[in-house]
């Protein structure tokens, strides 16, 4: 499974496996942050069984649930959390690993520049472009 570097705390993947969870932690992967609620498809892991794997192999393990196209400002300050206290790198996931790269994107909004954000979320392989106007600076 391909991971999606970010930046230097956080790659983006698709739903992870058990599987996955090891073949992260064997990378330098040090925290894994699911982004998908439970149930939200069919034969998914849940969270607890990511956890479970992941605390296994020794990496921290931070749940945020979001819907998507719904990421809320609280879901955004609980990623930026996770990157300043989780150890770091982390890879988070989610379906396609969209999620990811948005909450990201938005907690970094005023500190990085908009392009930036945007193009290094391209360069990975996430459109971020209609996340703009929340990322411009107020």
């Amino acid at each position: 499974m391909p991971f999606n570097e970010l930046d230097a705390k956080l790659s983006a993947s698709p739903q992870l496996t058990p599987n996955d969870v090891a073949a992260a932690a064997m990378q330098g992967y040090r925290t894994i942050i699911d982004l998908r609620p439970d149930g939200e498809e069919p034969g998914q892991p849940s969270a607890a069984t990511i956890e479970a794997v992941a605390r296994e192999h020794g990496l921290a393990f931070v749940h945020i649930p979001v819907v998507p196209g719904e990421v809320s400002e609280a879901q955004v300050r609980i990623m930026n959390r996770a990157l300043d206290e989780k150890p770091t790198p982390a890879l988070g996931y989610c379906r396609t690993g969209s999620r990811v790269a948005t909450l990201w994107a938005l907690a970094l909004a005023g500190e990085a520049d908009t392009d930036t954000l945007i193009n290094t979320a391209r360069d990975a392989g996430y459109d971020i472009e209609k996340l703009r106007p929340r990322l411009q600076p107020a």
